[in-house]
């Protein structure tokens, strides 16, 4: 069995990624989810994750760098080919290339700030210490701690490259090669805060994208 502070370390690697996600499942309006979900989320990582999680970059021009690179793999295929009606990203099993906001939703200014909020802030670091933090260390090894961050086993790494981009739907190809790149970024810096760094850059981007030229198809 699981010293308690093992049980507490993972805790604070997983429980923010599993509240957010579950909490979707909450019969709320997107209204109340969302600025709901935030305050709770904020709470776990605050009080859960802060005690054990460096958070700290080391390499902030390179991350910045990287998430911005992330940014236009994100939308520069879309921009050059029309193809998210073919069926391979538009299915049953995968959902379709539309937002789901509806329209009152998008002039909604209280709305789209913690949605905003959720993207750049909550998003990163959950999603961070959840895919690189833990599983791709705990798949090395169940006792994820005897694995230093950023260690590279192909099959660790691969793995989570692969979920990183099914967590993204439609959009599943370009999450890959996101996947990919967050994955080399750890590997590289050894350093989780770095991949934090370059996954709010790239989810600040796109925010601003999607405002700023209505592109809401970003946002499912």
């Amino acid at each position: 069995m699981a010293a308690p502070e093992g049980r507490n370390v993972t805790a604070a690697y997983t429980a923010p990624f599993l509240v957010y996600v579950g909490m979707m499942l909450l019969p709320l309006s997107p209204q109340l989810l969302y600025p709901i979900r935030f305050i709770v989320v904020a709470g776990v990582l605050l009080f859960l994750s802060r005690p054990y999680v460096q958070l700290r970059p080391s390499y902030t021009i390179a991350s910045i760098a990287i998430g911005i690179g992330v940014f236009v793999i994100w939308i520069a295929p879309d921009l050059l080919f029309d193809y998210r009606h073919h069926w391979l990203f538009d299915n049953p099993v995968i959902g379709s290339a539309q937002s789901s906001l509806a329209p009152a939703l998008r002039e909604d200014k209280f709305f789209l700030l913690f949605r905003v909020l959720s993207s750049v802030v909550l998003v990163p670091v959950l999603e961070e210490l959840f895919w690189r933090g833990w599983l791709m260390r705990w798949l090395i090894n169940t006792d994820f701690r005897k694995v230093l961050p950023g260690t590279y086993q192909a099959r660790a790494f691969w793995l989570v490259a692969l979920l990183f981009a099914v967590e993204h739907g439609p959009y599943w190809e370009v999450g890959l090669l996101a996947g990919i790149l967050y994955n080399w970024w750890i590997v590289r810096t050894k350093n989780l805060g770095d991949c934090i760094l370059a996954h709010a850059v790239t989810n600040a981007i796109l925010a601003v994208y999607v405002l700023s030229r209505a592109q809401w198809q970003y946002w499912l």
